[in-house]
């Protein structure tokens, strides 16, 4: 039995010990909005923070944690999407296929939390995640959107102009 706690929540959650977080989240807990991408923390579609770190969770077993462990998935990060990170995100298009970006998100909002004013070098020594689509540009814009406090909830800058 692990004793977790899950976005606030404190959860038992029967399974073995070396069950990689991931697949707790996303087989026992339903919470999809973590990604499998590459099951050996390369990639960074699994990011969840730990403890207000990014970490990969596909690299976790659920035996190596504590029910004092904090874990914020992308589910908790906010309700409505309406986290500053996630609201840049959509003004600025980033996602193309969109599979990778709950783990790029993560990744923004805890460089944010800890650097509130990223250089784009910054940026690009955080953002470890592997974007197929190559997003990367539209990626550092929105991270310099959400730390200048931007970003509009519903459509998209680009569809308004449409």
């Amino acid at each position: 039995m692990a004793k977790l706690n899950v976005n606030g929540k404190p959860l038992d959650v029967k399974v073995d010990d070396d069950t990689p977080l991931l697949w707790v989240l996303r087989e026992q807990l339903g919470m999809t909005g973590t990604k499998y991408g590459c099951g050996v923390a390369q990639c960074g579609a699994c990011s969840v923070h730990l403890n207000g770190e990014v970490q990969r969770s596909c690299a976790i077993p659920v035996g190596s944690l504590q029910a004092t462990n904090k874990i914020v998935t992308i589910e908790g990060l906010s309700r409505d999407g309406s986290h500053p990170v996630q609201k840049a995100w959509a003004t600025v298009d980033v996602p193309q296929c969109g599979y990778c970006q709950s783990g790029q998100i993560m990744a923004a909002a805890a460089l944010l939390k800890k650097t509130p004013k990223p250089t784009d070098t910054d940026i690009d020594a955080a953002m470890t995640n592997i974007c197929r689509c190559g997003t990367y540009q539209r990626i550092r814009a929105a991270v310099h959107l959400a730390a200048k406090g931007g970003g509009k909830s519903g459509a998209s800058t680009a569809q308004k102009k449409a």
